[in-house]
């Protein structure tokens, strides 16, 4: 079993503010997710904000269509600089999101560590090799791509 490592990062020519609001409302998960994994929230959000221990059901289709049950919880909030989320149910062994904003430039520099393991041992390694890592890359291609739609081609 192994513990993989994905990382990302985006500069958008927006102040902190207004990238604050967008990535800390769960409700934009699925702005920012490809149609094809089906993304839907199941919490009620009532427009609150994240806070520490917030919890967050989804459905998602993350393979062959095939939906799946998936609970986050909000470990920690800085506001305007950092969040962290941590699966506890869902197509995971473990799951650990670092979200950060960094002001620079006239804009923020936002980046995203995702530290995760697979289930089933050397076969979920296998289907890391070739499935799983290529379904992230472009999870976060899609999303780069939206994002730049949004704030930078306005």
């Amino acid at each position: 079993m192994s513990v993989f490592q994905y990382k990302a990062e985006q500069f958008l020519p927006i102040d902190i503010e207004k990238a604050w609001d967008f990535f800390s409302s769960p409700k934009n998960l699925s702005v920012i997710t490809p149609p094809e994994m089906g993304f839907k929230i199941l919490t009620e959000l009532n427009g609150k904000e994240i806070h520490d221990g917030m919890l967050i059901d989804y459905t998602v289709k993350p393979l062959l269509g095939i939906a799946m049950h998936w609970q986050t919880k909000i470990c920690s909030v800085e506001k305007h600089k950092v969040f962290a989320d941590t699966q506890l149910k869902g197509p995971y062994k473990s799951w650990e999101h670092t979200h950060t904003f960094e002001e620079i430039n006239n804009g923020v520099l936002m980046k995203d560590i995702i530290n995760y393991e697979l289930p089933f041992g050397f076969i979920g390694d296998i289907a890391h090799t070739l499935l799983v890592k290529k379904k992230i890359e472009n999870i976060f291609a899609y999303r780069k791509s939206v994002l730049e739609k949004i704030f930078i081609k306005q």
